[in-house]
C-alpha cells in the first residue's frame, strides 16, 4: 500500500467511527490538526497513536506552526516568535539572526515531533511587501537574498530535529493585498518580474535540497488564467522542469476562496492532481472529502507516493527527553525574548491551513 493523494482533517479530539473509515480509505495519505484538535499534550499523543494505527504506511500528520500569528499548538509549546523578527535582527546583526532562526526550526520542529507529528508547514518563504496582510509578519525580510537565508538557517534546525520543511507560498503570495481565504487574489505581474523577486528565495532553498511546497492560491494573471495550485504551467514548467524540484508538491486548502475558481471540490481535486500536485488539502467540509476520495477511486501515482513518504518524521525523541536536555532549555529561554505580544491565530483556526 502506498500514500494516498488527499490530506483530510477531523473535527474533534479524538477520532470518531466516521474519521476512522475515511482514514482508512487508500486515496487518503495525510491528516492535518488545527487548534481544535488539540486540548493537551497528553490527548495529542493519543489522538496521533490511533491515526498511526489505522494502517500503514501510516498517514502523515501535519500542522501549521510557524509562530506567530500562527501557531496551532500553545499551551505546553513554546509560543514562537513571529518569522519578521529575525529579519529586523538581521538588519543589524546578521549572526544573532541566523543563530535565532536556526534555534527556531530546531525548537518548533523538536516539540512537533515529539508528539508523533510529522511534519509542520514552515517556512514561508514570501517576501514581506508591506501590501499583503495574510503574509505581513509571517514573512523574514523585504530581501529575498535575506529571506533565503533566513529560512536556510531556519530549516537546517528544522532538520536537525528530524522534520523535513514545506516552503510555502510558491511562486509568492507577498505582493497581493488580497487574502486567498477569503477572495480570489490576482497578480498582474509578468513572468520575469517574479523570477528576480519572488522565486529567488524558493531557488535557493529547492538548490539547497528543499523536500516539499505548498502552493498559492493566486492568478498570475499575465502568465495563466488558473491559480498556481491549479496550473501545470507553475508546477510542471517552472518548478519541476526550469527549477528542478523533486521534492513533494502540496496545494493549499481547496476549501479556500482562492481554490472556487477551479469549479466544485471534484473539479478543484482532478485538476490540481492532474496540474501537478501530489497531496492535495480538502479541510472543514467532510461532504466535500468523502466525495473527491470517491472520485479518485483507482488513482495511482507511484512517484509522488515515494516523495510523500520521505516526510515522515526521522529519529523521534520523547517530550520527556526533549525537555530534559539543555538545548531545549537554552533555545526556550533564548526565543521567548522575542515574542511580542501573546500569539493570535490567524483567522479562526479551525478554518483552513495556511
Amino acid at each position: 500500500m502506498t500514500l494516498g493523494p488527499v490530506m483530510v482533517d477531523i473535527a474533534g479530539q479524538e477520532l470518531t467511527a466516521d474519521d476512522k473509515a475515511l482514514l482508512s480509505d487508500p486515496l487518503v495519505g495525510g491528516v492535518i490538526l488545527f487548534s481544535r484538535n488539540y486540548h493537551s499534550l497528553e490527548q495529542l499523543e493519543k489522538l496521533v497513536q490511533a491515526i498511526q494505527a489505522i494502517k500503514k504506511p501510516r498517514l502523515l500528520i501535519a500542522v501549521d506552526q510557524e509562530g506567530g500569528r500562527v501557531q496551532r499548538f500553545k499551551d505546553g509549546f513554546t509560543i514562537l516568535p513571529a518569522m519578521r523578527r529575525f529579519g529586523e535582527i538581521y538588519d543589524t546583526d546578521q549572526k544573532m539572526a541566523l543563530r535565532l532562526a536556526q534555534q527556531c526550526g530546531w525548537l518548533m520542529a523538536s516539540e512537533v515531533c515529539s508528539t508523533g507529528v510529522d511534519i509542520s508547514f514552515a517556512p514561508v518563504l514570501d517576501i514581506d511587501k508591506e501590501i499583503s496582510s495574510v503574509i505581513g509578519d509571517r514573512a523574514f525580510h523585504q530581501d529575498p537574498f535575506v529571506v533565503g537565508k533566513l529560512a536556510q538557517a531556519f530549516i537546517a534546525g528544522m532538520d536537525e530535529a528530524g522534520m523535513q520543511a514545506t516552503g510555502k507560498h510558491f511562486p509568492g503570495h507577498g505582493s497581493i493585498a488580497a487574502d486567498s481565504h477569503v477572495a480570489m487574489p490576482i497578480d498582474e505581474r509578468n513572468l520575469r518580474e517574479i523570477e528576480m523577486d519572488d522565486l529567488r528565495p524558493f531557488q535557493f532553498m529547492i538548490d539547497a535540497g528543499l523536500n516539499a511546497l505548498m502552493m498559492a492560491h493566486v492568478i498570475y494573471s499575465r502568465i495563466d488564467p488558473q491559480p498556481a495550485g491549479f496550473s501545470s504551467f507553475w508546477m510542471k514548467t517552472v518548478l519541476r522542469n526550469k527549477m528542478h524540484f523533486q521534492g513533494a508538491i502540496f496545494s493549499d486548502d481547496l476549501s479556500m476562496e482562492g481554490a472556487v475558481i477551479a469549479g466544485d471540490y471534484i473539479q478543484r481535486a482532478k485538476i490540481s492532481l492532474d496540474a501537478g500536485c501530489d497531496m492535495i488539502l480538502v479541510c472543514n467540509n467532510r461532504t466535500a472529502a468523502w466525495d473527491v476520495v470517491k472520485s479518485l477511486a483507482g488513482y495511482e501515482n507511484p512517484a509522488s507516493s515515494l516523495r510523500l513518504a520521505h516526510l515522515h518524521r526521522k529519529h523521534p525523541i520523547s517530550r520527556e527527553t526533549l525537555v530534559s536536555e539543555p538545548r531545549w532549555k537554552e533555545a526556550k529561554s533564548l526565543l521567548e525574548k522575542y515574542v511580542d505580544e501573546p500569539s493570535l491565530d490567524l483567522l479562526d483556526p479551525t478554518n483552513y491551513s495556511n
